[in-house]
């Protein structure tokens, strides 16, 4: 009985797409100039890249899911939370741990990530490497980069770096396979990250992202260290606004965004309370997590907690991956 009103959904998302998108990507204008573009930057051979994208399929379920929800449930803190942090996910987290305790103690002493962080990301990101997606990249990049205006920029960047981490590594383009925005492997990079954070951890001379889990490991590390990640600082404090939300005094505080800049003893300006041993100049960032019918949760984000996000952007994400390490760390032996 629900798939009818799932039907309903992408068939409505068809009707209203663009008439060029009807057009196979082999006869569009748009991807011509891409494909002319990709010939003089980086050596591609026209013929051959035009032939490549009359075979590349414009997917619509594809669109109508990168569509960020909008009803107030499709965005609840408690209902992301309860999504990622699950007793099935910490306790094979836990296994992943035990399974490639050498490759993450290595990455938290190079690169000063904890091992709970690297596998809370892994666990988030495809449930320690089960779910890596099943969408092909071409297809994925291809959709959005062309039929998606809104981040048309970034996912037509994503598909150059998508084609040439292919040509560097010999692979047939139609062969790999990720999420629906184009992520791939165990840690589900972005091609353009793949490119610049993948490291080799195992040795055997290659970066495989969807094979070995000492390399994702060490990827996650690598990327997390090159954003800023902060070696034995925490991710963030928990805070509570005095009096609820009367005054309103921390809106301010939300509309400055998620990268920590206020100092921590400015908080009580704005009616904050936390307890803490940081400097009183440490800069924080106030974090709103709001959830229907329930209390709203604050936290304030340290340069940590903006790190994580440069991951995924999203704030319930990083709250989750802190989350999820914190439970992890129960169920391991201390560091």
């Amino acid at each position: 009985m629900r798939l009818i009103p799932l039907l309903a959904v992408v068939l409505s998302f068809a009707a209203q797409a663009a008439p060029p998108a009807q057009k196979p990507y082999g006869n569009r204008d748009d991807v011509h100039e891409f494909v002319r573009q990709m010939a003089e930057r980086h050596g591609f051979v026209e013929r051959e890249l035009r032939f490549l994208f009359s075979r590349a399929r414009r997917e619509v379920a594809i669109l109508a899911a990168i569509v960020p929800p909008k009803d107030a449930v499709g965005r609840s803190w408690l209902a992301y939370r309860t999504r990622f942090v699950t007793e099935t996910r910490i306790a094979e987290g836990a296994e992943f741990w035990r399974r490639n305790a050498s490759a993450l103690e290595r990455a938290a002493k190079e690169h000063g990530v904890p091992e709970e962080i690297i596998v809370a990301i892994i666990g988030v990101e495809t449930v320690y490497g089960r779910q890596m997606g099943t969408w092909r990249v071409i297809d994925a990049l291809s959709t959005l980069a062309f039929d998606y205006p809104p981040r048309a920029e970034f996912f037509r960047s994503e598909l150059e770096q998508y084609l040439l981490f292919a040509r560097d590594a010999g692979l047939d383009v139609f062969s790999v396979r990720g999420s629906y925005a184009g992520a791939i492997g165990i840690p589900q990079f972005m091609p353009g990250s793949y490119r610049r954070f993948a490291v080799d951890y195992d040795g055997d001379g290659a970066t495989d992202l969807r094979a070995s889990p000492a390399d994702a490991i060490g990827s996650v590390a690598n990327f997390l260290a090159k954003h800023g990640w902060q070696r034995g600082e925490r991710v963030h404090l928990p805070a509570r606004v005095a009096g609820g939300n009367a005054g309103k005094r921390h809106r301010a505080l939300i509309d400055a965004g998620i990268e920590p800049k206020t100092p921590l003893g400015e908080m009580k300006h704005y009616g904050i309370e936390t307890r803490t041993d940081l400097a009183l100049q440490t800069p924080v960032a106030l974090i709103e997590l709001e959830s229907p019918g329930a209390a709203t949760e604050y936290r304030l984000g340290l340069r940590n907690f903006f790190v994580l996000t440069r991951y995924n952007r999203s704030v319930l994400y990083a709250s989750a991956v802190h989350d999820l390490a914190r439970e992890l760390r129960t169920r391991m032996p201390p560091p």
